[in-house]
């Protein structure tokens, strides 16, 4: 018992050190990406294969996930129910997020001083976006979540066909006898184990890739790109924060629990997710983090995968908002019908867009492109400043699954409410990156 708690103890101060070294890496790539940019820009490789080592687990982290969380829920019918629930919340949630940048940007008008003149864009610049969007349609948007083998979508990484995969495999073994599942259960378990081993050895890289890509961004951009378009990154910001703590933490109130403390409690994953501007990135330690709060493995393993393709309010904001800044700024007003009708085909295309860099630009093109009265050539004005704007869509999707999970666990009463508080009110808990395996955790309690 005695080596056991020592080397929990260790992890834990491991992980600390970790939260410190991705917090000093920060700042180190932001002072070299500023002062040494020629520097700082070769660095991409080292963040983009940061990024990659962390994509290639995702999607059978997902198939191990969703399928145990499916088939250990105890019944189809209650598997069924969840995932209802679940894509239900999603659909409100996100139609809020919507909502909410629609009125910021009707209120405030951040595009109305900008006067741009149409014909001096350059559509060449966003050509290479509009070209992965102009030639679908919202059928297929639908049709895109089909894979065309059992296995492409696993090579190909898109992760509404790996969910779509996952969830089918989750009910067919759900509705095996018990004879034969068991056994799968227990291979799962144990390949589950292995991948979020994986991640652990990966996530001590964070610092270097964390450090890169923000030395990269700023060295390519630099800070001076920032200044005349700072009052519209600081609008999304300031929007996002806004859904976060009024939306959000309405919803969160009405739960019974405090948003604060458990932003507080995914602080190092955030800091994460702020560094690499994607919400993938810090995926596996949000679930680990999830079990450890309190709710059962069924309901992280089922909500927060498919939150990851059907809750993105992060991407929600930014598709409504920067279409009426795009609009504003080049003088067109927009009827309540075409921003009805924005609206409506965001709810569609903003499905399945996955958490990594400039997904948020591709899908604001999809819309455009099939919305009449915006040019799409207008999304040259934000192409400069969307990296900047990525870093708050991922924060703002990845506080919006923590949330969804807590949620969802709380209706189907499978959150230990006891021990979610002593959690959220024990110091230090948040730092933790890399958790104990949780055969450890679960012997020291």
């Amino acid at each position: 018992m005695f080596i056991e708690t020592l080397e929990i103890f260790m992890l834990k101060r491991a992980a600390t050190k970790l939260y410190n070294w991705v917090a000093f890496m920060i700042i180190v790539g932001a002072i070299l990406g500023h002062f040494y940019p020629v520097v700082a820009v070769k660095m991409q490789p080292m963040a983009d294969g940061f990024i990659a080592l962390i994509k290639m687990l995702i999607p059978p982290v997902i198939l191990c996930s969703v399928v145990l969380g499916i088939a250990g829920s105890g019944s189809i019918k209650k598997a069924g129910r969840v995932g209802g629930k679940a894509l239900l919340y999603f659909e409100v949630v996100s139609t809020l997020a919507l909502v909410v940048g629609l009125v910021m940007a009707n209120v405030f008008g951040p595009g109305r001083s900008f006067h741009a003149d149409p014909s001096k864009l350059d559509p060449k610049l966003v050509a290479g976006y509009v070209a992965q969007a102009q030639h679908m349609t919202i059928t297929d948007h639908l049709l895109k979540m089909i894979p065309k083998t059992m296995f492409s979508a696993f090579t190909d990484g898109d992760i509404l066909q790996v969910l779509l995969i996952s969830v089918l495999l989750g009910f067919s073994v759900a509705a095996m006898k018990d004879e034969f599942k068991q056994p799968l259960i227990k291979f799962l378990e144990s390949v589950s184990k292995m991948f979020f081993g994986v991640m652990h050895q990966i996530l001590y890289l964070a610092p270097l890739g964390a450090g890169a890509a923000i030395a990269y961004t700023i060295g390519k951009f630099g800070l001076k790109s920032l200044v005349p378009m700072a009052q519209l990154i600081l609008f999304f910001y300031a929007t996002c924060a806004i859904f976060i703590f009024v939306v959000l933490g309405l919803i969160a109130r009405i739960a019974g629990f405090n948003i604060f403390k458990v932003v507080g409690y995914i602080k190092s994953e955030l800091l994460l997710v702020l560094a690499t501007s994607s919400s993938e990135s810090a995926l596996i330690p949000l679930m680990e983090k999830m079990e450890r709060l309190g709710l059962s493995k069924s309901i992280v393993g089922l909500v927060i995968p498919t939150g990851y393709s059907f809750n993105l309010d992060g991407t929600n904001i930014y598709m409504t908002l920067a279409s009426l800044f795009i609009a504003q700024a080049l003088g067109i007003e927009l009827t309540l019908g075409q921003q009805m009708g924005i609206l409506v085909v965001a709810m569609i295309t903003s499905k399945g867009a996955a958490g990594v860099t400039g997904s948020g630009f591709i899908t604001l093109a999809a819309t455009l492109a099939v919305v009449p009265g915006i040019p799409v050539a207008g999304m040259a004005l934000i192409l400069g400043i969307d990296k900047f704007m990525s870093e708050a869509r991922a924060i703002t999707n990845h506080i919006g699954n923590c949330l969804a999970a807590v949620v969802m666990a709380s209706w189907e009463n499978e959150l230990d409410w006891d021990k979610f508080h002593a959690t959220l009110d024990r110091k230090g808990e948040a730092e933790d990156l890399i958790t104990p395996e949780p055969v450890l955790a679960t012997e020291l309690e």
